[in-house]
Protein backbone atom coordinates (compact mmCIF):
# COMPACT_ATOMS: atom_id res chain seq x y z
CA UNK A 1 0.00 0.00 0.00
CA UNK A 2 2.09 3.06 -0.97
CA UNK A 3 1.06 6.45 -1.67
CA UNK A 4 3.54 7.52 -4.43
CA UNK A 5 3.93 10.50 -6.97
CA UNK A 6 4.16 8.40 -10.01
CA UNK A 7 1.03 8.29 -12.43
CA UNK A 8 3.18 9.63 -14.94
CA UNK A 9 0.33 10.24 -17.70
CA UNK A 10 -1.80 12.73 -16.24
CA UNK A 11 -1.56 16.28 -17.38
CA UNK A 12 -1.84 17.42 -14.42
CA UNK A 13 0.78 15.70 -12.19
CA UNK A 14 3.25 15.92 -15.30
CA UNK A 15 3.18 20.04 -14.48
CA UNK A 16 4.84 18.85 -11.18
CA UNK A 17 8.78 18.64 -12.75
CA UNK A 18 10.84 15.88 -10.52
CA UNK A 19 13.63 17.54 -9.70
CA UNK A 20 11.71 20.69 -7.55
CA UNK A 21 12.19 21.30 -3.88
CA UNK A 22 9.49 19.66 -2.21
CA UNK A 23 10.38 19.95 1.49
CA UNK A 24 10.16 18.38 4.72
CA UNK A 25 8.73 21.03 7.53
CA UNK A 26 10.40 20.50 10.62
CA UNK A 27 8.44 18.63 13.61
CA UNK A 28 8.33 18.19 16.87
CA UNK A 29 10.89 15.62 17.61
CA UNK A 30 9.95 12.20 19.44
CA UNK A 31 10.48 11.43 23.01
CA UNK A 32 13.12 8.57 23.25
CA UNK A 33 11.60 5.32 24.51
CA UNK A 34 10.81 3.19 26.70
CA UNK A 35 10.72 6.01 29.23
CA UNK A 36 8.44 6.43 32.35
CA UNK A 37 5.04 7.39 32.20
CA UNK A 38 5.39 10.62 33.96
CA UNK A 39 7.34 11.94 31.04
CA UNK A 40 4.64 10.88 28.45
CA UNK A 41 1.52 12.90 30.87
CA UNK A 42 3.94 15.79 31.22
CA UNK A 43 4.90 15.48 26.99
CA UNK A 44 0.70 15.56 26.77
CA UNK A 45 0.38 18.76 28.45
CA UNK A 46 3.15 20.55 26.75
CA UNK A 47 2.51 19.28 22.81
CA UNK A 48 1.03 15.86 22.64
CA UNK A 49 2.18 15.05 18.92
CA UNK A 50 6.19 14.63 20.97
CA UNK A 51 4.49 11.92 23.11
CA UNK A 52 4.84 9.03 20.34
CA UNK A 53 8.56 7.73 20.02
CA UNK A 54 10.05 6.83 16.66
CA UNK A 55 8.67 3.18 16.84
CA UNK A 56 5.41 4.86 16.15
CA UNK A 57 5.92 5.67 12.88
CA UNK A 58 7.38 2.24 11.83
CA UNK A 59 4.99 -0.54 13.33
CA UNK A 60 1.37 -0.91 12.85
CA UNK A 61 0.48 -1.64 16.37
CA UNK A 62 1.69 -0.91 19.64
CA UNK A 63 0.27 -1.81 22.80
CA UNK A 64 1.06 -1.03 26.08
CA UNK A 65 -0.41 0.55 29.54
CA UNK A 66 -1.63 3.40 30.18
CA UNK A 67 -2.63 3.80 34.40
CA UNK A 68 -3.56 0.11 34.63
CA UNK A 69 -5.39 -0.56 31.88
CA UNK A 70 -4.13 -1.51 27.61
CA UNK A 71 -4.09 1.02 25.43
CA UNK A 72 -3.58 0.31 21.92
CA UNK A 73 -1.92 2.76 18.72
CA UNK A 74 -3.16 1.98 15.69
CA UNK A 75 -1.75 2.07 12.77
CA UNK A 76 -3.00 -1.19 10.45
CA UNK A 77 -6.07 0.23 8.31
CA UNK A 78 -8.01 -2.95 8.97
CA UNK A 79 -8.05 -2.74 12.33
CA UNK A 80 -8.77 0.96 12.00
CA UNK A 81 -11.76 -0.24 10.21
CA UNK A 82 -12.59 -2.55 12.94
CA UNK A 83 -12.65 0.12 15.65
CA UNK A 84 -14.15 3.03 13.56
CA UNK A 85 -16.68 1.13 11.04
CA UNK A 86 -17.14 -3.02 11.51
CA UNK A 87 -17.84 -2.96 15.13
CA UNK A 88 -17.90 0.89 16.26
CA UNK A 89 -20.48 0.16 18.64
CA UNK A 90 -18.38 -0.83 21.35
CA UNK A 91 -16.39 1.65 21.44
CA UNK A 92 -17.03 5.18 23.23
CA UNK A 93 -15.61 8.36 24.26
CA UNK A 94 -12.77 8.51 26.74
CA UNK A 95 -13.50 9.91 29.83
CA UNK A 96 -10.67 12.87 29.23
CA UNK A 97 -11.61 13.24 25.59
CA UNK A 98 -15.13 14.26 27.23
CA UNK A 99 -14.11 16.39 29.92
CA UNK A 100 -12.28 18.42 27.22
CA UNK A 101 -14.41 19.16 24.45
CA UNK A 102 -17.78 18.89 26.70
CA UNK A 103 -17.41 22.57 28.15
CA UNK A 104 -16.87 23.53 24.30
CA UNK A 105 -19.92 21.51 22.66
CA UNK A 106 -21.96 19.97 25.03
CA UNK A 107 -24.12 17.32 24.09
CA UNK A 108 -24.30 18.11 20.37
CA UNK A 109 -23.39 15.67 17.49
CA UNK A 110 -19.71 14.80 18.21
CA UNK A 111 -20.21 13.78 21.91
CA UNK A 112 -23.63 12.17 21.52
CA UNK A 113 -23.75 8.49 21.52
CA UNK A 114 -26.54 5.58 21.51
CA UNK A 115 -29.49 6.82 19.73
CA UNK A 116 -29.33 10.51 20.71
CA UNK A 117 -26.16 10.43 18.44
CA UNK A 118 -28.58 8.75 15.50
CA UNK A 119 -31.52 11.17 15.90
CA UNK A 120 -28.94 14.12 16.02
CA UNK A 121 -27.48 12.62 12.69
CA UNK A 122 -30.24 12.35 10.63
CA UNK A 123 -31.95 15.94 11.68
CA UNK A 124 -28.61 17.17 10.69
CA UNK A 125 -27.82 15.75 7.30
CA UNK A 126 -30.32 16.91 5.25
CA UNK A 127 -28.70 20.76 6.09
CA UNK A 128 -25.18 19.22 4.74
CA UNK A 129 -26.33 18.18 1.12
CA UNK A 130 -24.13 18.11 -1.68
CA UNK A 131 -26.38 20.74 -3.06
CA UNK A 132 -25.42 22.93 -0.39
CA UNK A 133 -21.53 22.81 -1.28
CA UNK A 134 -22.26 26.01 -4.48
CA UNK A 135 -23.67 27.95 -1.97
CA UNK A 136 -20.62 27.72 0.65
CA UNK A 137 -18.27 28.23 -2.36
CA UNK A 138 -20.17 31.81 -3.28
CA UNK A 139 -19.91 32.81 0.50
CA UNK A 140 -16.10 31.79 0.61
CA UNK A 141 -14.96 33.80 -2.25
CA UNK A 142 -16.84 36.70 -1.67
CA UNK A 143 -15.79 37.28 1.77
CA UNK A 144 -12.17 36.31 1.07
CA UNK A 145 -12.12 38.69 -2.10
CA UNK A 146 -13.76 41.64 0.45
CA UNK A 147 -11.16 40.40 3.29
CA UNK A 148 -8.38 40.97 0.74
CA UNK A 149 -9.58 44.25 -0.66
CA UNK A 150 -9.82 45.51 2.94
CA UNK A 151 -6.33 44.92 3.08
CA UNK A 152 -5.20 46.53 0.19
CA UNK A 153 -7.21 49.64 1.24
CA UNK A 154 -5.06 49.63 4.60
CA UNK A 155 -2.08 49.22 3.02
CA UNK A 156 -1.12 45.78 4.79
CA UNK A 157 1.74 43.96 3.52
CA UNK A 158 2.89 41.78 6.06
CA UNK A 159 0.17 40.07 7.83
CA UNK A 160 -0.28 37.48 10.37
CA UNK A 161 -2.01 34.78 8.20
CA UNK A 162 -3.21 32.63 11.11
CA UNK A 163 -5.28 35.92 12.85
CA UNK A 164 -6.13 37.07 9.19
CA UNK A 165 -7.74 33.17 8.12
CA UNK A 166 -9.77 32.94 11.96
CA UNK A 167 -10.96 36.25 11.61
CA UNK A 168 -12.37 35.42 7.39
CA UNK A 169 -13.36 31.88 8.48
CA UNK A 170 -15.58 33.17 11.27
CA UNK A 171 -17.18 35.67 9.03
CA UNK A 172 -18.07 32.94 6.26
CA UNK A 173 -19.23 30.46 9.10
CA UNK A 174 -21.59 33.61 10.27
CA UNK A 175 -22.86 33.83 6.85
CA UNK A 176 -23.60 30.45 6.19
CA UNK A 177 -25.07 29.60 9.46
CA UNK A 178 -26.69 32.61 10.21
CA UNK A 179 -27.05 34.88 6.81
CA UNK A 180 -25.45 37.96 8.69
CA UNK A 181 -21.85 38.63 10.08
CA UNK A 182 -20.72 37.83 13.57
CA UNK A 183 -18.60 41.02 13.93
CA UNK A 184 -20.55 42.13 17.22
CA UNK A 185 -19.44 39.00 18.83
CA UNK A 186 -16.03 37.71 16.58
CA UNK A 187 -14.32 39.59 19.71
CA UNK A 188 -15.89 37.88 22.84
CA UNK A 189 -16.18 34.08 20.62
CA UNK A 190 -12.15 34.98 19.91
CA UNK A 191 -11.06 35.48 23.71
CA UNK A 192 -12.84 32.68 24.68
CA UNK A 193 -11.72 30.54 22.14
CA UNK A 194 -8.14 31.24 23.13
CA UNK A 195 -8.25 31.40 26.42
CA UNK A 196 -9.33 27.79 26.59
CA UNK A 197 -7.10 26.80 24.20
CA UNK A 198 -4.27 28.27 25.89
CA UNK A 199 -4.72 26.41 29.66
CA UNK A 200 -8.36 24.72 30.13
CA UNK A 201 -7.68 22.34 26.92
CA UNK A 202 -4.61 21.12 28.37
CA UNK A 203 -5.57 17.36 30.30
CA UNK A 204 -3.99 17.38 33.85
CA UNK A 205 -2.83 13.86 35.52
CA UNK A 206 -6.35 13.59 37.29
CA UNK A 207 -8.27 14.26 33.72
CA UNK A 208 -5.92 10.88 32.36
CA UNK A 209 -6.64 8.91 35.80
CA UNK A 210 -10.25 9.58 37.10
CA UNK A 211 -13.07 7.41 35.31
CA UNK A 212 -16.14 9.13 33.94
CA UNK A 213 -18.50 11.08 36.69
CA UNK A 214 -15.18 12.09 39.29
CA UNK A 215 -14.46 15.49 38.86
CA UNK A 216 -11.29 16.95 38.34
CA UNK A 217 -10.11 20.64 39.86
CA UNK A 218 -9.57 21.22 36.20
CA UNK A 219 -13.52 20.59 35.11
CA UNK A 220 -14.37 23.57 38.25
CA UNK A 221 -12.74 25.82 35.71
CA UNK A 222 -14.36 24.86 32.79
CA UNK A 223 -17.65 24.81 34.16
CA UNK A 224 -17.05 28.48 34.64
CA UNK A 225 -15.87 28.72 30.80
CA UNK A 226 -19.01 26.91 29.51
CA UNK A 227 -21.32 28.84 31.07
CA UNK A 228 -19.66 32.18 29.30
CA UNK A 229 -19.29 30.12 26.09
CA UNK A 230 -23.01 28.70 26.51
CA UNK A 231 -24.40 32.27 27.06
CA UNK A 232 -22.58 33.97 24.36
CA UNK A 233 -23.53 31.34 22.04
CA UNK A 234 -27.53 31.49 23.25
CA UNK A 235 -27.27 35.62 22.29
CA UNK A 236 -26.49 34.78 19.21
CA UNK A 237 -29.15 32.30 18.22
CA UNK A 238 -31.63 34.38 20.16
CA UNK A 239 -30.50 37.64 17.70
CA UNK A 240 -30.57 35.39 14.72
CA UNK A 241 -34.06 33.63 15.75
CA UNK A 242 -35.41 37.29 15.87
CA UNK A 243 -34.94 37.41 12.32
CA UNK A 244 -37.36 35.00 11.60
CA UNK A 245 -37.31 31.53 10.20
CA UNK A 246 -37.89 31.15 6.53
CA UNK A 247 -39.01 28.01 4.23
CA UNK A 248 -36.87 27.00 2.30
CA UNK A 249 -34.46 27.86 4.26
CA UNK A 250 -31.92 30.48 3.52
CA UNK A 251 -28.70 29.29 5.99
CA UNK A 252 -28.04 26.47 8.17
CA UNK A 253 -29.91 27.96 11.03
CA UNK A 254 -33.07 27.85 8.95
CA UNK A 255 -32.44 24.69 7.83
CA UNK A 256 -31.73 23.20 11.50
CA UNK A 257 -34.33 24.71 13.16
CA UNK A 258 -37.05 23.80 10.80
CA UNK A 259 -35.50 20.00 10.55
CA UNK A 260 -37.15 17.06 12.15
CA UNK A 261 -36.12 13.35 12.90
CA UNK A 262 -38.07 11.54 9.88
CA UNK A 263 -38.72 8.48 12.41
CA UNK A 264 -40.12 10.71 14.98
CA UNK A 265 -41.18 13.85 13.80
CA UNK A 266 -39.01 15.44 16.68
CA UNK A 267 -36.72 18.74 15.81
CA UNK A 268 -34.29 20.24 18.05
CA UNK A 269 -34.97 22.27 21.42
CA UNK A 270 -33.70 25.13 22.05
CA UNK A 271 -30.51 23.75 24.15
CA UNK A 272 -29.82 21.26 21.36
CA UNK A 273 -29.97 23.69 19.00
CA UNK A 274 -27.17 26.11 20.49
CA UNK A 275 -25.02 23.05 21.20
CA UNK A 276 -25.26 22.04 17.50
CA UNK A 277 -24.18 25.55 16.62
CA UNK A 278 -21.14 25.56 18.77
CA UNK A 279 -19.97 22.25 17.27
CA UNK A 280 -20.71 24.23 14.21
CA UNK A 281 -18.93 27.31 15.15
CA UNK A 282 -15.63 25.73 16.57
CA UNK A 283 -15.17 23.25 13.63
CA UNK A 284 -16.44 25.28 10.59
CA UNK A 285 -13.85 27.85 11.72
CA UNK A 286 -11.39 27.52 13.74
CA UNK A 287 -10.10 23.99 12.05
CA UNK A 288 -10.27 25.27 8.77
CA UNK A 289 -8.24 28.38 9.57
CA UNK A 290 -5.57 26.00 11.00
CA UNK A 291 -5.91 24.14 7.10
CA UNK A 292 -5.26 27.54 5.53
CA UNK A 293 -2.51 28.88 7.94
CA UNK A 294 -0.37 25.10 7.59
CA UNK A 295 -1.66 25.04 3.47
CA UNK A 296 0.14 28.85 3.27
CA UNK A 297 2.92 27.56 5.38
CA UNK A 298 3.85 24.56 3.33
CA UNK A 299 3.34 27.06 -0.38
CA UNK A 300 5.36 29.37 1.12
CA UNK A 301 8.14 26.64 1.61
CA UNK A 302 7.88 25.45 -1.70
CA UNK A 303 7.42 28.64 -4.34
CA UNK A 304 7.47 26.13 -7.48
CA UNK A 305 4.31 24.42 -6.31
CA UNK A 306 2.58 27.73 -4.96
CA UNK A 307 2.99 29.25 -8.73
CA UNK A 308 1.27 26.14 -9.92
CA UNK A 309 -1.48 26.35 -7.83
CA UNK A 310 -1.42 30.13 -8.50
CA UNK A 311 -1.55 29.86 -12.19
CA UNK A 312 -4.90 27.40 -11.29
CA UNK A 313 -6.77 30.04 -9.74
CA UNK A 314 -6.28 32.97 -11.63
CA UNK A 315 -7.01 30.94 -14.55
CA UNK A 316 -10.71 30.48 -12.90
CA UNK A 317 -13.67 33.12 -12.57
CA UNK A 318 -13.57 32.32 -8.65
CA UNK A 319 -15.70 35.47 -7.60
CA UNK A 320 -19.79 35.39 -9.01
CA UNK A 321 -21.60 32.84 -10.03
CA UNK A 322 -18.98 30.52 -11.74
CA UNK A 323 -17.32 30.18 -8.22
CA UNK A 324 -19.03 27.16 -7.45
CA UNK A 325 -18.00 25.40 -10.89
CA UNK A 326 -14.34 26.41 -10.52
CA UNK A 327 -12.00 23.26 -11.05
CA UNK A 328 -9.02 23.91 -8.43
CA UNK A 329 -7.40 20.07 -8.15
CA UNK A 330 -4.12 21.69 -7.74
CA UNK A 331 -5.48 23.95 -4.93
CA UNK A 332 -7.70 21.20 -3.58
CA UNK A 333 -4.37 19.14 -3.07
CA UNK A 334 -2.34 21.39 -1.66
CA UNK A 335 -5.33 21.80 1.32
CA UNK A 336 -5.32 17.79 1.26
CA UNK A 337 -1.65 17.78 1.70
CA UNK A 338 -1.80 19.96 4.04
CA UNK A 339 -4.33 18.39 6.56
CA UNK A 340 -1.92 14.93 5.81
CA UNK A 341 0.98 16.66 7.40
CA UNK A 342 -0.82 18.72 10.01
CA UNK A 343 -4.38 16.96 10.65
CA UNK A 344 -6.46 19.65 13.02
CA UNK A 345 -8.00 16.42 14.89
CA UNK A 346 -4.28 14.85 16.07
CA UNK A 347 -5.74 11.74 17.67
CA UNK A 348 -8.92 9.83 17.51
CA UNK A 349 -8.89 8.06 21.37
CA UNK A 350 -12.03 5.39 21.95
CA UNK A 351 -12.39 3.55 25.24
CA UNK A 352 -13.76 0.09 24.79
CA UNK A 353 -17.22 -0.60 25.99
CA UNK A 354 -17.32 -4.34 25.72
CA UNK A 355 -14.55 -6.80 25.30
CA UNK A 356 -13.38 -6.85 21.86
CA UNK A 357 -9.97 -8.51 19.81
CA UNK A 358 -8.13 -6.20 17.38
CA UNK A 359 -4.96 -7.13 15.52
CA UNK A 360 -4.15 -9.91 17.88
CA UNK A 361 -4.87 -8.45 21.12
CA UNK A 362 -7.72 -8.86 23.45
CA UNK A 363 -9.43 -5.86 24.83
CA UNK A 364 -11.45 -5.44 28.34
CA UNK A 365 -14.24 -2.68 28.99
CA UNK A 366 -12.13 0.68 29.77
CA UNK A 367 -9.07 -0.49 28.17
CA UNK A 368 -8.13 2.16 25.42
CA UNK A 369 -7.87 2.45 21.00
CA UNK A 370 -5.80 5.47 20.06
CA UNK A 371 -5.69 6.22 16.24
CA UNK A 372 -3.32 8.72 15.80
CA UNK A 373 -3.94 11.25 12.43
CA UNK A 374 -0.72 12.85 12.61
CA UNK A 375 0.98 9.52 13.44
CA UNK A 376 -0.53 7.62 10.84
CA UNK A 377 -0.25 10.16 8.40
CA UNK A 378 3.35 9.67 8.43
CA UNK A 379 3.96 6.21 8.58
CA UNK A 380 6.63 4.78 6.89
CA UNK A 381 4.60 1.61 5.86
CA UNK A 382 2.06 3.87 4.71
CA UNK A 383 3.05 6.28 3.09
CA UNK A 384 6.30 7.34 0.81
CA UNK A 385 8.33 10.20 2.05
CA UNK A 386 5.82 10.66 4.09
CA UNK A 387 8.12 14.25 5.87
CA UNK A 388 7.91 15.77 2.33
CA UNK A 389 5.02 17.81 1.97
CA UNK A 390 3.89 16.65 -1.93
CA UNK A 391 0.57 17.27 -2.85
CA UNK A 392 0.81 15.27 -6.18
CA UNK A 393 -0.39 12.17 -3.91
CA UNK A 394 -3.80 13.88 -4.20
CA UNK A 395 -4.16 14.53 -7.88
CA UNK A 396 -5.98 12.99 -10.11
CA UNK A 397 -4.34 9.78 -11.35
CA UNK A 398 -2.31 9.25 -8.18
CA UNK A 399 -2.08 6.06 -6.71
CA UNK A 400 -5.30 5.35 -4.60
CA UNK A 401 -4.88 5.87 -0.86
CA UNK A 402 -6.34 3.60 1.72
CA UNK A 403 -9.77 5.23 3.08
CA UNK A 404 -8.03 4.14 6.46
CA UNK A 405 -4.35 5.89 6.35
CA UNK A 406 -5.62 9.15 5.57
CA UNK A 407 -8.36 10.60 8.03
CA UNK A 408 -8.19 14.10 8.42
CA UNK A 409 -12.16 14.07 9.41
CA UNK A 410 -12.44 10.39 10.67
CA UNK A 411 -14.27 7.57 9.07
CA UNK A 412 -17.30 5.40 10.06
CA UNK A 413 -20.77 6.08 11.01
CA UNK A 414 -18.46 8.95 12.95
CA UNK A 415 -17.20 10.39 10.31
CA UNK A 416 -17.26 14.49 10.25
CA UNK A 417 -20.50 15.28 8.48
CA UNK A 418 -19.34 19.01 7.63
CA UNK A 419 -15.94 17.09 5.76
CA UNK A 420 -16.68 18.57 2.07
CA UNK A 421 -17.73 21.85 3.15
CA UNK A 422 -14.29 22.32 5.19
CA UNK A 423 -12.97 21.37 1.74
CA UNK A 424 -14.71 22.78 -0.11
CA UNK A 425 -14.10 26.55 1.95
CA UNK A 426 -10.59 26.21 2.48
CA UNK A 427 -9.99 25.44 -1.28
CA UNK A 428 -11.71 28.71 -2.16
CA UNK A 429 -10.33 30.88 -0.13
CA UNK A 430 -6.86 29.61 -0.39
CA UNK A 431 -7.48 29.51 -4.25
CA UNK A 432 -8.78 33.31 -4.03
CA UNK A 433 -5.65 34.57 -1.92
CA UNK A 434 -3.48 33.01 -4.57
CA UNK A 435 -4.47 34.00 -7.43
CA UNK A 436 -4.13 37.91 -6.17
CA UNK A 437 -0.99 37.31 -3.89
CA UNK A 438 2.19 35.49 -3.53
CA UNK A 439 2.65 34.48 -0.60
CA UNK A 440 6.27 34.82 1.48
CA UNK A 441 7.20 34.25 4.83
CA UNK A 442 8.47 37.54 6.14
CA UNK A 443 10.79 36.06 9.08
CA UNK A 444 12.37 33.25 10.62
CA UNK A 445 10.92 30.05 8.39
CA UNK A 446 10.76 27.70 11.33
CA UNK A 447 7.60 26.83 13.27
CA UNK A 448 6.64 23.92 15.16
CA UNK A 449 3.24 22.59 15.33
CA UNK A 450 1.74 22.18 18.97
CA UNK A 451 -1.36 20.24 19.98
CA UNK A 452 -3.52 20.30 22.47
CA UNK A 453 -7.15 20.01 21.25
CA UNK A 454 -6.06 21.08 17.73
CA UNK A 455 -2.84 21.12 15.94
CA UNK A 456 -1.53 24.94 15.91
CA UNK A 457 1.94 26.59 15.18
CA UNK A 458 4.45 27.03 17.80
CA UNK A 459 4.10 30.96 17.33
CA UNK A 460 2.81 33.50 15.48
CA UNK A 461 4.70 33.12 11.58
CA UNK A 462 4.12 37.64 9.76
CA UNK A 463 3.30 36.54 5.96
CA UNK A 464 4.42 38.95 3.04
CA UNK A 465 1.82 39.45 0.27
CA UNK A 466 3.01 40.24 -2.94
CA UNK A 467 0.19 41.37 -5.29
CA UNK A 468 0.57 39.29 -8.58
Amino acid sequence: MSATAAAPGSDLRSGFIEEWFLPRPPRPRPLPVPRPQWRTFLQLRRNALASWGEPAYRELVIAGPFLGRLSLLLNEPGAIRHVLVDNAEAYGRSASTLRILHPMIGDGLFLAEGEAWRRQRRVVAPAFAPRQLGLLAAIAAKRTERALDRLAREGRSVVDLLAFFQHLTLEIAGEALFSCSLEPFSARLRALLQRYGEGLARPSFLDLLLPAGWTTPAELARRRFARSWFALLEEIVATRRARGIEDPPRDLFDALALACDPETGRGFSSKELVEQFATLLIAGHETTALALFWSAYLLALACEVQEVAAAEARAQNLVGEAAPRAALPVVRAVVQEALRLYPPAFAIVREARAPDEVAGHRLAPGDLVVIAPWVLHRHRKLWDEPERFDPRRFLPGAPAIDRFAYLPFGAGPRVCIGAQFALIEATTVLAVLLARYQLRLAGPKRVLPVAVVTTHPDRRLPFRLVPR
